[in-house]
């Protein structure tokens, strides 16, 4: 999305297949009013969050992540792109790094690239994965979702009445990430941006309008 990132050990490096997802952000962003909030969550080393600040100017956006690393790097990132008066960076568990920010209900977009790759397979044929990047960035605990099955139910505080979540899933994952947004009963039917390939990769949700509660916290897959 062509911006200059650095890199370092213990970050996840970017990959392509991400540009779906920032894509399908800023096609959102185009449509909404100027001065949009947005959150960056699992930021990395800030390449969705300073991708959107770089293309809609009158953005603020908040990224977050979880590891010393991340957040050190984002930041440096943000300060190297001249974008640190726009771009936060905030380093905590998810949503929890935000309290005090002032952001429940106010977000027009959520955007996350989230681990996504279950722990047997990290252990098995997907373990080459973690010879050179961090397992927090891959490990998306026993089913792969757990890390969105969070993010679903927590976005919907954070998110304006009509504001969007996007977020990225793995291969073969539409049917459980479907199956989540139905039961959190606060978002319209989700839609999904396909790769190269025609694979539903980007789920966008939209929350509604009417302060609809979220999912239990001890929802799962059965």
């Amino acid at each position: 999305m062509s911006v200059m990132l650095e890199l370092a050990p213990g970050v996840l490096v970017p990959r392509q297949e991400t540009e779906l997802l920032g894509q399908s952000a800023l096609a959102i962003l185009r449509d909404r009013a100027p001065g949009p909030m947005v959150i960056d969550m699992c930021c990395g080393s800030g390449n969705l969050a300073l991708a959107i600040a770089a293309e809609v100017p009158s953005a603020r956006v908040w990224g977050v992540d979880v590891t010393d690393s991340t957040f050190a790097l984002a930041r440096s990132n943000a300060e190297r792109l001249a974008l640190q008066a726009r771009v936060t960076i905030r380093k905590g568990d998810l949503f929890g790094a935000l309290e005090g920010d002032g952001l429940i209900g106010a977000a027009d977009l959520i955007v996350c690239n989230p681990p996504y790759i279950s722990t047997a397979r990290l252990e098995g044929e997907s373990a080459h994965l973690l010879e050179g990047e961090p397992r927090e960035a891959f490990d998306g605990g026993p089913y792969g979702i757990s890390i969105q099955q969070r993010l679903i139910r927590d976005a919907i505080d954070f998110l304006k009445p009509d504001g969007w979540l996007l977020f990225e899933f793995g291969q073969g994952q539409d049917r459980q990430v479907a199956a989540l947004i139905a039961r959190a009963k606060a978002y319209e039917p989700v839609t999904f941006a396909k790769d190269e390939v025609g694979m539903p990769r980007v789920a966008l949700l939209r929350k509604l309008g009417n302060g609809a509660p979220a999912i239990s916290s001890s929802a799962s897959l059965a």
